[in-house]
């Protein structure tokens, strides 16, 4: 399939089938943009969500736009956009020539319900991967929750706690970088800054020989 009409009708059925938006998607964007096409992998697209955090707009469309031009660039990222935003412009449209017809019937109440039920669901199996994901140490466990704190009393704007928790995470690696020489964000022996040296050092001495 091409590549653009491949972006368009994932993000279309992303969009189609996803009720919430936000957090309520990144399940179901996991599974088509990590698992099915490859196109990011799973810490990836969570950047693209932090990212899509703190910039204007809807966070889904932001991250739709990120992972179509991480394809094909401006071109890939307009057709990832407008596919997923394009379920959302018709919807809106016949339930808002609807609704007012429709709003008061039991039927249509129960069905609401039903639906912000299933979000919260979703909403928090996604928090719960993230949290799993994302929190790793003590500085992650005091970071979330003075994070939680701060945005669920409206200490502090969201997009600003995002940048917040940003420098707080280069401080503190670059404060336990400089006390035992190694990268608390690395997994394995690569967070090991000497070891990490030596075999660059040995590669590049191979590659001479060669």
């Amino acid at each position: 399939m091409n590549i653009y009409l491949d972006l368009f009708w994932t993000f279309f059925k992303i969009g189609l089938f996803t009720f919430g938006g936000g957090l309520a998607m990144l399940p179901m964007l996991e599974k088509e943009v990590v698992t099915n096409k490859h196109w990011a992998t799973y810490d990836e697209l969570v950047d693209y969500y932090a990212i899509g955090q703190c910039t204007p707009g809807i966070i889904a469309v932001n991250t739709a736009t990120f992972v179509g031009y991480s394809q094909k660039k401006i071109s890939g990222a307009i057709v990832a956009t407008a596919g997923i935003v394009a379920p959302s412009i018709v919807i809106i449209i016949l339930i808002a020539s609807l609704l007012t017809s429709f709003a008061d019937q039991p039927i249509v109440q129960h069905a609401l319900a039903g639906i912000r039920i299933a979000v919260c669901v979703l909403i928090a199996q996604a928090v719960i991967k993230l949290y799993k994901k994302g929190v790793k140490d003590g500085f992650g466990m005091i970071l979330f929750g003075v994070i939680l704190v701060l945005t669920y009393f409206n200490l502090l704007p969201v997009w600003l706690a995002v940048v917040a928790a940003a420098a707080a995470g280069i401080a503190y690696c670059q404060i336990v970088l400089k006390k035992t020489g190694k990268d608390p964000a690395a997994k394995g022996p690569d967070g090991d800054i000497e070891k990490l040296k030596q075999k660059q050092t040995t590669s590049a001495s191979q590659g001479g020989q060669a």
